[in-house]
C-alpha cells in the first residue's frame, strides 16, 4: 500500500488527498501544528463534506468527521471515543475512522454497542485496509503520485548528471595525459594548459582520490549512470559525449 512507510502525519495527508480525489469538498485538515504529530485535531483529523443528491434532484452536503489511525496493531476502543464525542457535539452526519490496518475486535464490538445503545444522530463508518484497497483500485494515477513522493527533483538530477559528466571528462583527460607522457606532440600547448587547469578545479571540487582510476566495472557504472541521467533529462540512450 502507498502509505505503509509513511509516518502518522503523512498518512493523514494521504487520507486527505484520497478523500479529495473521491469527490469530498470543503476539506479541512485540522493538523494545527508544523510538528510531526497533530495534537490540535480535537478528535477529528479531517472535516469534509460530501455532495449528495436526492431522488427529486435536491442537492445537499453531508458533513464527515474523520479520524485517521496509522497503527501496526488493531485500534483499541479508547482511541476513537473523542471522534464520537465531537461528532455528537457538533452534529456531524458521519463519523469515519480510516485505519491503515484494522480496528481491533473489541473496538468493533464497542462501535456496534455504541450505535445500538446510543442511537447517535450520525452514521458510524470505518475504512480498514481492505476497504482502502478497494477504494484505490481505479486510482492508478493517485497511487503513482504518492508512491513517487520521494522522487528526485529535476535540480538534483541535473546536479548528478553534471557530476558524472565531469567524472567521464576527467577520466578521458587522464588518458590524454598518458598520451602526452608517452611523447604525443599533436596536442597544442594552449589546450594542454586549459585542460590541466580544468582538471585541478575538478580535483578541488570532488577530491582527487574520488576521480579514479576506475576498474572496468567502476568505469561501466560511471558511464551507465551518465547515460541514464541524460535519458531521464530527455536525451537519447548511450549519449556519453564529454
Amino acid at each position: 500500500m502507498p502509505y505503509d512507510d509513511m509516518n502518522e502525519t503523512q498518512f493523514e495527508e494521504f487520507c486527505f488527498e484520497l478523500m479529495r480525489d473521491m469527490g469530498f469538498v470543503n476539506l479541512d485538515w485540522r493538523k494545527g501544528t508544523g510538528l510531526a504529530a497533530s495534537p490540535s485535531d480535537s478528535g477529528r483529523d479531517i472535516v469534509a463534506q460530501l455532495p449528495r443528491e436526492e431522488l427529486d434532484g435536491r442537492h445537499y452536503l453531508e458533513t464527515w468527521f474523520v479520524d485517521c489511525k496509522h497503527y501496526q496493531r488493531g485500534i483499541p476502543p479508547d482511541k476513537i471515543t473523542s471522534l464520537l464525542a465531537w461528532a455528537t457535539a457538533e452534529r456531524a452526519d458521519v463519523a469515519l475512522v480510516i485505519a491503515s490496518n484494522y480496528l481491533s475486535n473489541p473496538c468493533k464490538d464497542f462501535l456496534k454497542s455504541y450505535e445500538t445503545n446510543n442511537r447517535p444522530p450520525f452514521r458510524v463508518r470505518y475504512w480498514e485496509r481492505p476497504n482502502l484497497e478497494r477504494l484505490l483500485e481505479s486510482r492508478d494515477e493517485f497511487i503513482i503520485r504518492h508512491l513517487q513522493s520521494k522522487r528526485r527533483t529535476e535540480a538534483e538530477i541535473i546536479e548528478a548528471e553534471q557530476e558524472f559528466f565531469d567524472r567521464v571528462w576527467y577520466n578521458r583527460k587522464m588518458v590524454l595525459e598518458e598520451r602526452i607522457a608517452a611523447g604525443d606532440k599533436s596536442i597544442p600547448e594552449e589546450l594542454i594548459a586549459t585542460m590541466r587547469a580544468a582538471c585541478r578545479e575538478m580535483e578541488a571540487k570532488y577530491g582527487e582520490g574520488n576521480l579514479g582510476p576506475y576498474s572496468d566495472f567502476e568505469w561501466g557504472m560511471v558511464s551507465g549512470k551518465l547515460s541514464a541521467l541524460r535519458w531521464v533529462l530527455g536525451d537519447e540512450w548511450d549519449n556519453l559525449d564529454s
